[in-house]
């Protein structure tokens, strides 16, 4: 007599080298005490770190601190890579079963994990929305690093997703003034949208209390550098992997006083770190989701089939990709 095999089938996507990735079978059994089984309705793509990842420009002295939390495999090649995960937890944990998880998991159909790695979404915050939650975080975080006030005017040098967030919470300080700069002009509607000023690099603002830069390019730097009002900081949360950087730092830099802050989501800033743990700070990113202005900020979908042909498309420089999301079977709409 034959033996029903109950063990879930899942699918992963894998990058293989530079500019190819392929979707191929993952391990997946059923979960044990203390986890659950999720099956993905939506996961985020990353356009800054994955791109990085997919053209191999991981550098090796960065490989283990890079590590997503449930990658598989190691860099350069092959990796399991992403952290953006939304889906419906089908099996174990009572608490959980049925309910719509985030978790920092790549981009796979069926997986298991700790319950302790889920976290809620709050409820209505759809579930394609809460895939910005991992940007949301980068974007608290350099918000704890640049420490803005009320009344601040501050300008966010790139108008990437983790620059709209940044402004987008940066404005929301009573009294603030925030002026999105980007190179390109169509994100002047989207910068609109969120309450948000917008201004070419050619005509950004000076003499700002706070500037942000997020363009992850050497022009862009030292825009922010020539926003920066004397005295005041520059918070740098771009991360340009393996490549050299062009900074400014002779004329009036020195003389003027600017601080170059870098900011990372990797680690909490030390002084909240005997307060704030990973997972309140993910929480909190959850509950900055509820306004519905922020579905403008997901531009590309695409369904997780056709993610290993459409994937370099998404993540090249040049394309105009705010946030990519990955459509799953059973995704509800």
């Amino acid at each position: 007599m034959a033996v029903m095999d109950d063990t879930p089938r899942s699918q992963a996507l894998w990058y293989t080298g530079p500019a190819q990735c392929a979707i191929d079978a993952a391990p997946c059994e059923r979960p044990q005490a203390g986890e659950v089984l999720v099956r993905t309705l939506f996961s985020g793509i990353s356009r800054g770190t994955e791109g990085l990842v997919l053209r191999g420009e991981v550098p090796e002295s960065e490989w283990q601190r890079m590590r997503a939390p449930f990658q598989a495999g190691d860099f350069p090649f092959p990796v399991k890579y992403g952290y953006a995960n939304v889906g419906r937890v089908l099996e174990g944990d009572p608490a959980l079963v049925d309910r719509i998880v985030f978790s920092l998991y790549p981009h796979q159909d069926v997986f298991v994990l700790p319950s302790s790695a889920c976290v809620p979404v709050p409820a209505g915050i759809p579930a394609e929305r809460a895939v910005l939650a991992s940007n949301m975080e980068t974007a608290i975080n350099a918000l704890w690093d640049g420490k803005p006030s009320p009344g601040d005017h501050i300008c966010v040098v790139g108008g990437g997703v983790v620059g709209l967030l940044t402004a987008y919470l940066a404005s929301r300080i009573p009294a603030t003034r925030v002026t999105l700069v980007d190179t390109n002009a169509a994100r002047s509607r989207t910068a609109a949208e969120l309450g948000l000023e917008f201004a070419l690099p050619g005509h950004a603002p000076r003499g700002q209390d706070l500037v942000f830069h997020t363009s992850a390019s050497s022009a862009g730097l030292a825009t922010a550098l020539a926003c920066a009002g004397d005295g005041t900081s520059v918070v740098e949360m771009s991360w340009y992997g393996d490549r050299d950087v062009l900074a400014p730092l002779g004329a009036d830099f020195h003389c003027r006083r600017l601080k170059l802050i870098s900011s990372q989501v990797g680690t909490i800033p030390a002084e909240r770190q005997a307060r704030w743990t990973y997972r309140r700070r993910l929480e909190t990113a959850l509950s900055l989701l509820q306004d519905s202005a922020l579905d403008r900020l997901i531009s590309h979908r695409v369904l997780f089939p056709d993610l290993p042909a459409q994937l370099p498309t998404l993540l090249d420089k040049a394309s105009d990709v705010l946030t990519a999301v990955v459509v799953y079977d059973g995704s509800p709409g």
